[in-house]
């Protein structure tokens, strides 16, 4: 029995990172497109003719790409406060990380440590030869050799799936949006423009479009945020389970999410735009934000592993 299900759990694993890699293009011309029409729409209500709205979207999404792709990790690591170690540092850690590099067979990670009490954990990079590991303070003290150990595995089990090149291309892009929806909709080009088109007797169109930009610039960034929370919680499940194949340990990993469900305690520096990275919503005890979690319930992923280790 239990050679049958490692054996669906590495299937699954292995279709995953296919399909990561897939959604990966999918979703981004997904966002490149929503981009570029906000910018299509906010030309033609200024009454641009050159559609320098087009053209100024464009540049922001390619660049906005290209600013996830190559330098999202860095980002991620600087707004969570982490700082980089070697093993002279925490021999502990280091150690941890690269037994558990050496039976996955994928290169040890950067590691980094980010000092606040809370227990979490994330992993960034847009492939395992570039990826870097982060682990708070509190969980290197509260949890045991095992729980950590299941903890570490899970994240670098994102980097081996590939989820994290999807999920930082998708943080960014949303932030992209959302900076142009409110260019949009502080911008007062935009109402310059629409008088213009009246005076050239283009009144009825510019209004037309005026109400689809207000329209657009407003749901835009839910959409997109909608679109980033819909990325399949699959992903945690999945890397609970090839973390705890890792480990051949379920078990360490359902007890340390226990301890974490326990204290409910937020990490002092969390950003919403980085929250779908760690092991769990950053934000434990903040009601607003944690509705809007990526992450499926702690209480369903403990489960999830128990039923693993029957």
């Amino acid at each position: 029995m239990i050679r049958v299900t490692c054996y669906v759990i590495r299937e699954n694993m292995y279709s995953q990172i296919t399909a990561n890699k897939r959604k990966s293009v999918f979703l981004m011309t997904i966002f490149i497109a929503i981009i570029i029409g906000l910018g299509y729409v906010y030309s033609k209500a200024m009454g641009d003719t050159t559609y320098g709205g087009v053209w100024f979207a464009i540049i922001i999404s390619l660049g906005s790409t290209m600013i996830s792709y190559f330098a999202g990790d860095k980002i991620a690591l600087y707004t969570s406060g982490a700082k980089a170690i070697t093993k002279e540092d925490n021999a502990y850690v280091y150690r941890l990380v690269e037994n558990l590099c050496i039976a996955s067979g994928t290169p040890v990670p950067k590691i980094y440590i980010i000092n606040d009490p809370a227990i979490n954990a994330f992993a960034t990079g847009r492939k395992p030869e570039l990826a870097s590991v982060a682990v708070t303070t509190g969980a290197i003290e509260k949890l045991e050799n095992e729980e950590l150990e299941g903890v570490l595995a899970h994240e670098l089990s994102h980097v081996k799936n590939y989820d994290i090149r999807f999920m930082t291309l998708v943080a960014v892009m949303v932030g992209a949006i959302s900076i142009l929806a409110n260019i949009f909709l502080r911008s007062r080009f935009f109402f310059g423009g629409r008088r213009s088109n009246d005076r050239e007797g283009g009144g009825q169109l510019a209004a037309i479009f005026m109400i689809v930009g207000v329209v657009l610039a407003i749901l835009s960034p839910i959409v997109a945020e909608l679109i980033k929370l819909a990325i399949s919680r699959r992903r945690e499940y999945l890397a609970d389970a090839s973390g705890s194949l890792l480990t051949r340990y379920p078990e360490g990993l359902a007890k340390a999410l226990e301890k974490i469900q326990a204290e409910n305690m937020p990490l002092r520096q969390a950003s919403t735009a980085t929250a779908h990275l760690f092991l769990v919503n950053p934000f434990q005890g903040k009601s607003l934000k944690s509705l809007f979690s990526t992450h499926p319930p702690i209480e369903e992923r403990i489960k999830k592993l128990r039923t693993m280790g029957a």
